[in-house]
């Protein structure tokens, strides 16, 4: 059953890159939801929390493609390595402002310099797309996996944070993930074996991805996306707050992610029908059907059911997802391709986040589950609109390729 997995690690090295990526990976799913917690405790205000939040995966829209760009210049180690080391000192002295009371806009000023930890996600992808991006079916399961890895740790995540944010103190919920995040980057950055080379610039890649009208549909589909995760996220923790069950928050959230981890599981085992613009399609409007239920959660118990379900389109839809930017995106501009998507998916977040504290203040959390809904709806309605664009543009990439192929072909006859 779980052959498809098995040959996926038969590379040398696999192993190695995968586990100790993991640990940063764990690390970003940890921050948001850190520090969201942190300051709601510190300062008794969601609005704040919320916004605080959001400064920092608002401020990754710099920076993540630039980080993504260097990474495709210079190369993953000699990028990711001084990025990690900032990320963990700006994200030090969030907490040393915290603790000390210092002014309000500290926070912001030092969280938004804080977001600079490297993209690892991403950069596993580039590794995977190096070992066997001429292959389509373990491509697939690739992607597959490393979605279920992104679900896991958000399944992790939450959990942590909450049992530390409760148990020990606010501040160790986003201290963890700083230590995480700098050592995480640092073992994965030392997996030089599988570390894809610098690739020459490709002539006809002169331009910036962002130039790609099927990758501009893609990144606004993620904006919605990611703005249903991160209002889902803050409105989770204040219904469940005004339930006075706030430390059953993280299992709650892991829910949502354990429904999506299963279902990619098992859509990686899958064989594929179907053109991946139509498959991406179905998955974003399967993820806004199941999500609409949320709407009516009146209490905890009724709640967990229905957060588990709305994960289940989850993964299937950001595996087709990532996998339609790997092919509308040139291979020497792969990091920033992907930085980019993730991008979007963290911008939507931040303001979703923002959104969601801004929502919890003035209406109960209970009605606020309409945002998360309302996202999903959006992303749904972008991608049938752009779905027209999307299917020129992947037809667009593959014609150079194969022409490009049929040329090195008539030469070596």
């Amino acid at each position: 059953m779980f052959a498809p997995y098995r040959r996926l690690f038969s590379a040398k090295g696999s192993v190695g890159f995968t586990t100790t990526g993991f640990l940063a990976r764990l690390a970003l799913s940890m921050s948001g939801v850190g520090t969201v917690v942190m300051v709601a405790a510190m300062r008794h205000s969601y609005a704040l929390a919320g916004a605080v939040g959001g400064s920092s995966l608002a401020a990754t829209l710099i920076t993540i493609p630039l980080l993504g760009r260097l990474v495709d210049r210079y190369g993953q180690s000699r990028t990711a390595i001084p990025a990690a080391i900032w990320s963990a000192a700006m994200s030090a002295a969030l907490v040393i402002c915290l603790a000390t009371d210092a002014p309000t806009w500290t926070l912001f000023v030092t969280n938004v310099l804080s977001a600079t930890a490297p993209n690892v996600g991403g950069m596993a992808r580039a590794r995977w797309a190096e070992l066997y991006g001429n292959d389509d079916e373990r491509m697939h399961v690739a992607n597959s996996f490393e979605q279920v890895l992104d679900e896991m740790c958000f399944v992790l995540g939450p959990i942590i944070v909450v049992g530390l944010a409760t148990g020990i103190a606010p501040e160790a919920g986003r201290i963890a993930p700083l230590i995480l995040t700098l050592g995480g980057t640092l073992l994965f950055s030392l997996q030089r074996g599988t570390e894809p080379p610098v690739q020459p610039a490709d002539p006809s890649a002169s331009r910036s991805p962002l130039t790609n009208r099927g990758l501009q549909v893609m990144m606004l589909v993620f904006l919605f996306t990611g703005s249903l995760f991160g209002s889902l996220e803050v409105v989770t923790i204040a219904f469940t707050d005004s339930l006075h069950h706030k430390s059953s928050a993280g299992l709650v959230l892991a829910l949502q992610a354990v429904g999506s981890a299963l279902a990619g599981l098992l859509f990686g085992m899958l064989t594929l029908r179907g053109s991946s613009t139509t498959r991406f399609l179905m998955g974003v409007g399967g993820m806004a059907v199941l999500m609409l239920p949320l709407t009516l959660a009146s209490g905890l118990w009724s709640l967990i059911p229905l957060m588990f379900i709305a994960g289940m389109a989850t993964s299937p839809t950001m595996i087709t997802g990532m996998g339609l930017v790997q092919e509308l995106i040139p291979r020497s501009q792969i990091n920033e391709g992907m930085t980019l998507a993730v991008t979007s998916l963290l911008g939507g977040s931040s303001l979703g986040s923002m959104l969601a504290g801004w929502s919890v203040e003035r209406f109960d959390a209970e009605n606020s589950y309409l945002l998360p809904v309302s996202a999903a709806t959006l992303a749904l309605l972008t991608a049938a609109l752009g779905l027209g664009r999307l299917r020129r543009s992947v037809s667009a990439t593959r014609t150079p390729a194969l022409t490009k192929d049929t040329a090195e072909l008539g030469q070596q006859v």
